[in-house]
């Protein structure tokens, strides 16, 4: 069976341009926000409630696509919003206005996702959901490098621009939206439906089959522990690196994360995605407790080597192994909950890691976050017993 199909190469190279345009910000963020006077907690405050905009929005939209029958529209529409968000970054620097952009772009990454991921389930049979998931993130991933590989040019000449790259990055967003006119819809019956309201999506917990349940508690728990990588970065500043040595570390994970992607969705369709997630979850902890005492450039990429795998080995195997226990017509319902959930999980983690670092030390921040990780593979072990 061919399972690259028009549709699913075509949403991949939607999201190539899309990452480019959003990591060639995400690596600067860090600096650029410590720059106007935000601290490491406004920092963890700001990214939490971003990923909880984008989280609720994931699971309101995500359901409303499964209730229409429709996807184009909403990706569409979400991948508008990420792109006009770009060049707002540069019109001001109050942490009101940063945060209200902040939470745009998510919100837009909310409203695309459930319905860009229902599509690409639809593209293939259960067996290849690894492959097709691995595929479409590859192309993810590749332009998480790309971007930031653009960022680090840009500031080797421009140093501390960052208005200016900020009105760059809506150049591959422009791209992104007008690829999204080609993508080709199947055909549904359109009903006129009541618009549900925006929690309805938290009732389908009480349907979700069992298996889903669940998968869903331990991938929440790891959620809860696992803080934006924005803290990474800052944990590299403060072991010393330079703002150019994190930006080239960072674009060396989302090398070996895009190249990773579908080898290991190929890995999650042969061996099991509950084994190929359990891999990625043991180089996580690894990854955060060895970020603890890593001081070498060195040590650093060695990490982040295995980080790429990680995350080649979780976010597209988990959305895989989603779509494969649930019923087709609630796969958009079914996501948009778990990344909902795992949004606001995001946002307390985020939060309480931003707390830890300021409190207690940035090794507690990372040491908790292993043990959690830790935590959640046991669980998997016990509760799963087949191979998925």
């Amino acid at each position: 069976m061919k399972f690259i199909t028009h549709t699913v190469l075509l949403l991949s190279v939607v999201s190539l341009f899309t990452d480019i345009a959003s990591e060639m910000l995400y690596p600067v963020m860090p600096m650029y926000l410590t720059s106007i006077g935000f601290s490491v907690v406004l920092i963890g405050l700001l990214e939490g409630i971003a990923e909880a905009t984008a989280g609720l929005s994931k699971g309101y939209f995500g359901h409303l696509s499964d209730i229409i029958g429709k996807r184009k529209r909403f990706i569409q529409f979400g991948y508008s919003l990420s792109a006009i968000s770009k060049p707002m970054m540069a019109v001001m620097s109050f942490p009101l206005w940063i945060f209200g952009v902040r939470t745009l772009d998510r919100l837009g990454k909310g409203i695309r996702t459930g319905a860009r991921d229902a599509m690409l389930s639809a593209e293939t049979a259960p067996e290849f959901k690894g492959r097709v998931f691995g595929f479409h993130r590859a192309f993810d991933t590749l332009g998480a490098a790309l971007g930031p590989l653009a960022a680090l040019v840009f500031l080797i000449f421009y140093p501390r621009q960052y208005k200016t790259l900020f009105l760059l990055a809506f150049i591959p967003g422009v791209f992104a939206i007008a690829l999204t006119f080609r993508v080709q819809e199947k055909h549904q019956q359109s009903v006129p439906v009541e618009r549900p309201r925006f929690f309805a999506f938290l009732k389908y917990w009480k349907t979700a089959p069992l298996q889903f349940r669940f998968l869903v508690v331990g991938l929440l728990f790891f959620a809860l522990v696992n803080s934006s990588d924005i803290l990474l970065l800052l944990m590299m500043r403060h072991q010393g690196a330079t703002d150019l040595q994190v930006i080239g570390v960072y674009i060396f994970y989302n090398l070996i994360y895009a190249l990773m992607s579908y080898p290991m969705g190929a890995l999650g369709d042969k061996i099991g995605l509950k084994t190929t997630l359990i891999l990625g979850l043991a180089l996580f902890a690894f990854v955060y407790g060895g970020i603890i005492f890593a001081t070498s450039t060195t040590a650093l990429l060695v990490l982040f080597f295995f980080y790429g795998m990680y995350a080649a080995g979780t976010e597209g195997i988990s959305k895989a192994w989603i779509s494969n226990i649930v019923p087709k017509s609630d796969v958009a319902t079914a996501i948009g909950f778990y990344t909902g959930m795992q949004s606001i999980c995001t946002l307390i983690a985020s939060s309480v890691a931003g707390w830890l670092w300021y409190a207690f030390s940035p090794a507690m921040t990372f040491g908790v976050s292993a043990v959690g990780a830790i935590l959640t593979i046991f669980y998997l072990m016990t509760v799963f017993w087949d191979r998925h």
